[in-house]
């Protein structure tokens, strides 16, 4: 139970702190093969996995005759054995964005793929979502599980409507927190450093022109227990303050 409760949190970590991965499609043009490709993707508040595809691309036209897909992560382990990375397999569907998530979906792009934004211009590009229906976890040689797909399906935060709220008040009245999870957990003293994004897993810190993500040690889904864990940090984290 512990080594599967420590799978889910590194498997979630790689998958917060990367936007690259492979996306397998099955190929409408060469029937019973799967069709890779490079794709960027960011993250919602839960784990919702998002795509930004033109229709000419190979993979749109794949996922449109059949939208069964497999996406993979991974991070290169370059001191040691390649063979030994971490990775991380999500298999399910693939579907377009719904009109209700569309802005919120866009913001989050620009937020954190801001080169994206050029694309909105190109009327072929759309926006998808991974529903999730199996998770692979591969931590190296031994740690291997398949986790719980439940986990990583789209269950709303409670404190959803309120996050720009709560990241403002953050920045302006706790900036000593925020720097002092920095400082604790990738040992970078920034006394500028931004809260820009929530979710249930953690939070997302600007610093000096790059994106880090500060994770939690489990799911985050109402606003009181928000609260209580950035007060445990701040507790926690006391002497890291800058």
């Amino acid at each position: 139970m512990f080594k599967r409760k420590k799978y889910e949190l590194d498997a979630v970590h790689l998958y917060r702190t990367t936007n690259a991965a492979i996306l397998s499609t099955m190929s409408n043009k060469y029937e019973g093969y799967p069709f890779g490709s490079f794709i960027t993707y960011v993250s919602d508040r839960n784990r919702t996995l998002f795509m930004y595809t033109s229709d000419i691309a190979q993979h749109t036209k794949n996922l449109k005759s059949n939208p069964k897909a497999c996406v993979t992560l991974f991070k290169l382990d370059t001191d040691y054995d390649k063979q030994n990375s971490s990775r991380l397999t999500l298999m399910g569907d693939l579907k377009t964005v719904s009109n209700e998530e569309l802005d919120d979906c866009q913001d989050r792009f620009i937020k954190f793929l801001p080169e994206s934004k050029k694309y909105s211009s190109m009327h072929d590009f759309k926006f998808y979502k991974l529903v999730i229906s199996r998770v692979r976890w591969i931590g190296g040689f031994g740690d291997i599980a398949w986790l719980n797909p439940k986990n990583w399906n789209d269950e709303k935060p409670k404190w959803s409507k309120n996050e720009t709220m709560m990241i403002d008040h953050m920045n302006e009245d706790h900036s000593n927190v925020i720097q002092s999870a920095l400082n604790a957990q990738y040992g970078i003293k920034d006394k500028k450093a931004q809260m820009i994004a929530l979710t249930i897993d953690g939070y997302y810190i600007s610093s000096k022109e790059n994106i880090y993500f500060i994770n939690f040690d489990k799911p985050v889904i109402k606003a009181l227990d928000y609260r209580k864990i950035l007060v445990k940090q701040a507790k926690e984290y006391r002497s890291y303050e800058l």
